[in-house]
């Protein structure tokens, strides 16, 4: 795929959603930390069910100490992996306490270092709370995930065997960064969910079929 390609997938998703965002509801950096954290292997629709309940009791990381493992768990039982998920929920809360004075720490380092937050939770908060497109040292912030991937490599827009590959290729690929790179993101994760999906993509209705190099398009 070549940069005339690109240029015009990203021009045409920005058209169709210029201001895209996350579809977890959070209304705090800690907020959205939390609801990244338990959206892995779960659905954005019902991680708010959940956080609709959680939220309001549990604003801050020492509200959310205070309700202990037991007390998390019984907001987000309807989560998968919910156990584990109220551990690294609780152990997190307390390094924000004890270590950043309660403050989500706009630094990509801190953030992968708290316990079942990796390198896509990191960016997502960076880009989507703090509103950062690149770090000190000129590193771009794009959350790859399995959205992400598929429509990347998919489409040819981007190759990599790993999330960590796709996320590389994206960077290098992309052109026009300042213009594009902020809400990218978005618009391939959206298109994933909701056109490009896993199982039959809807490529009849996609915006950007023709530029798409998929060989085995339906209808």
């Amino acid at each position: 795929m070549n940069k005339q390609k690109r240029i015009e997938i990203l021009s045409r998703l920005r058209d169709a959603n210029p201001h895209p965002t996350t579809e977890l509801e959070y209304s705090s950096p800690f907020e959205l930390l939390i609801a990244v954290l338990l959206s892995a292997q779960a659905t954005d629709v019902g991680v708010n069910k959940a956080t609709k309940h959680l939220f309001p009791v549990a604003r801050t990381p020492q509200a959310m100490l205070d309700l202990g493992v037991a007390g998390v768990k019984h907001y987000i039982k309807t989560i998968g992996l919910f156990n584990t998920k109220a551990e690294n929920v609780i152990k997190t809360c307390r390094i924000l306490v004890e270590q950043h004075g309660g403050i989500v720490p706009e630094n990509r380092e801190a953030l992968e270092a708290l316990p079942g937050v990796g390198r896509k939770t990191a960016n997502v908060v960076l880009n989507t709370a703090f509103g950062w497109l690149k770090d000190n040292e000129g590193r771009y912030f794009i959350a790859v995930d399995t959205h992400i991937q598929r429509v990347a490599n998919r489409t040819g827009y981007a190759k990599g065997k790993t999330v960590d590959e796709t996320e590389q290729s994206i960077i290098k690929n992309t052109p026009n960064k300042s213009e594009f790179m902020f809400d990218l993101h978005h618009w391939l994760i959206l298109h994933g969910r909701y056109t490009c999906t896993a199982r039959n993509p809807k490529c009849g209705s996609c915006i950007i079929e023709d530029l798409c190099e998929f060989k085995d398009k339906t209808e």
